[in-house]
């Protein structure tokens, strides 16, 4: 068996993604359409695969190169897309003589091609097509005896009584009957010379399975359907061995600040976290990318993250444990006693410095998506200007040229980018990200995580506004850290206490920054009721500092920021 995979598109029902990957390369768990398609064929018994190309047809063709197929792969690039009818002209030298079988590349199917083939051979009509029920795509029209009558908008039949209509799923199986109905060069449709076919008394057969999958993935949502849907399936049957009983559900779950969406995945007892990032914007190393690394990289270093079942960073969808629903917010919120806060957070200080020393060894910079380091440049633009851009102006309305406080930032990111020891940062350390199951913590959101200083990593936690400890808690905390940091890695306490103080003065910027950009630009409202106290935060950090150190930022905290404040 001949086959002609059709992978010559434009991709323009995918833009923006296919802009960058060509449709034939998207993922479904992993995997590239173009692969499951070639090796349901090779498994099928092809001995000659063809494919035609088009848009980005060298990364397909690198991509071909790579792989172990064992029978001949021919492509064959067209400069000019030629159809679907000039494909199969364009390849007669190939497949002309024999059946050809011809598949779409951007579907998810689970046709048994064997029985297809079986099919076509059985009746010796020059045509055989796939058809099914598909409301959305119905147009082929169908009469009892299996026969296509015609194509809608090329032929009456289809609207009179004893005809079905179906959706014509792109497999076909063809004789070279079909290059005597087709133009000598050009762009050619299949269904005109199909259509002239059926006009000269051919007879074009319909195979109809009664159990089979077929989806058509051009377009962006429809592809995340598919991808949602069978990833969901794979990963109940990895987690459990055994899919279980009942209908899988997809409960929607709150976001937070970011744009992800989150489901919690039930089927009979079974309970899964699905994080989706939306299909891959660029080439770049993207989020959901970043993700599902570091995840990997600190689950394998023994810290405390919820273990991922199954991911396909291309779909965006990473499939994980369940850690339930209280965070270490609704924990704090809930205690009557300071002494279990106290007791709580200085476990989670020796997590955070288990996570930068443990997380640090072996990190591969090359996982990051933003930054591949916490240094100088990040300071500058992700906390400096971003507070003066999106709170300054953004929320309060000031004028506040970045400029008038640049010689203030530059002393603190170059301050910053001094600080030692260094090891894995997760760098939004806060409470809404710190999961409590069975009175055990576990992290989550850690794929913004970079080389920085654990000092950071602990501003997060104390000055975090979710919960507003008491300074005089927050102080007793950055004591026990000083404490356990001298102890591991040698560092004097004094040197500790210096660099958390720059620290959480950048975490303070940012924070103002992300609550002045989430509620203004994002319309998320909800925010802007931790801003006074992490707008008091601010200038309680400044305090720490001489006078000469940040003037205008001391007096921007102490006078500027609270008249302009909105009130409560």
């Amino acid at each position: 068996m001949k086959a002609l995979v059709l992978a010559a598109g434009y991709g323009t029902r995918l833009l923006p993604y296919s802009a960058h990957t060509p449709k034939p390369l998207f993922t479904l768990n992993r995997r590239p359409l173009l692969d499951i398609i070639i090796r349901r064929l090779l498994a099928a018994g092809a001995d000659t695969i063809i494919v035609n190309t088009h848009h980005r047809h060298d990364q397909i063709a690198d991509f071909l190169s790579r792989q172990d197929y064992a029978p001949s792969i021919v492509t064959r690039h067209e400069p000019d897309i030629l159809g679907t009818g000039g494909a199969i002209r364009n390849t007669a030298d190939i497949w002309q003589g024999q059946p050809l079988l011809v598949v779409n590349s951007d579907i998810y199917t689970d046709i048994d091609f064997k029985a297809f083939a079986r099919f076509h051979a059985d009746h010796g009509q020059p045509a055989s097509l796939v058809l099914c029920h598909d409301p959305d795509f119905n147009s082929v029209a169908v009469d009892g005896n299996g026969r296509i009558a015609g194509f809608r908008g090329r032929s009456s039949q289809g609207s009179e009584k004893g005809f079905r209509l179906m959706t014509f799923t792109g497999i076909q199986i063809i004789a070279d009957t079909i290059l005597d109905y087709l133009p000598s060069g050009g762009f050619a449709h299949s269904i005109d010379a199909y259509q002239a076919m059926i006009a000269d008394g051919h007879a074009l057969c319909a195979w109809v399975p009664s159990d089979f999958q077929w989806s058509d993935l051009g377009t962006p949502d429809r592809y995340r359907c598919v991808a949602r849907n069978l990833m969901a399936r794979k990963a109940l049957l990895r987690r459990e061995e055994a899919m279980p009983e009942g209908a899988v559900e997809w409960q929607p779950l709150p976001g937070d600040g970011s744009d992800r969406q989150w489901y919690r995945l039930r089927a009979g007892q079974t309970r899964m976290i699905v994080a989706d990032h939306g299909i891959k914007p660029s080439l770049a190393t993207c989020e959901a990318e970043a993700f599902v690394a570091i995840g990997h990289h600190l689950k394998a270093m023994g810290l405390p993250v919820p273990r991922i079942y199954l991911e396909d960073a291309f779909a965006g969808l990473v499939f994980m444990e369940d850690l339930g629903s209280q965070n270490l917010q609704a924990r704090v919120l809930a205690s009557p006693h300071l002494s279990s806060i106290q007791n709580d957070y200085g476990r989670l200080i020796d997590i955070l410095l288990d996570m930068s020393f443990a997380g640090g060894n072996q990190f591969n910079p090359d996982w990051t998506w933003q930054t591949r380091r916490y240094d100088h440049s990040v300071v500058l633009t992700a906390e400096c200007r971003y507070f003066t851009e999106a709170f300054l102006g953004g929320y309060l309305g000031l004028r506040m040229p970045y400029e008038t406080l640049a010689h203030e930032y530059r002393h603190l990111a170059d301050t910053i980018a001094t600080i030692r020891p260094l090891g894995f940062m997760h760098r939004d350390f806060q409470s809404r990200n710190i999961m409590v199951r069975d009175n055990r913590f576990y992290l989550i959101d850690f794929q913004g995580g970079r080389i920085g200083p654990p000092h950071y990593d602990l501003a997060s936690l104390l000055i975090d506004p979710y919960v507003n400890l008491p300074v005089t808690l927050r102080e007793t905390l950055l004591t026990y850290f000083c404490d356990q940091l001298a102890a591991r890695a040698g560092i004097a306490s004094s040197d500790a206490r210096h660099a958390y103080r720059y620290c959480a003065l950048s975490r303070n910027l940012q924070i103002l920054g992300a609550y002045g950009f989430l509620s203004r630009q994002k319309g998320k409202p909800s925010f802007e009721r931790y801003i006074p106290p992490a707008a008091m935060s601010l200038q309680h950090n400044l305090s720490y500092f001489p006078p000469d150190v940040f003037p205008l930022l001391t007096e921007m905290a102490a006078r500027t920021i609270p008249r302009h404040l909105p009130s409560p």
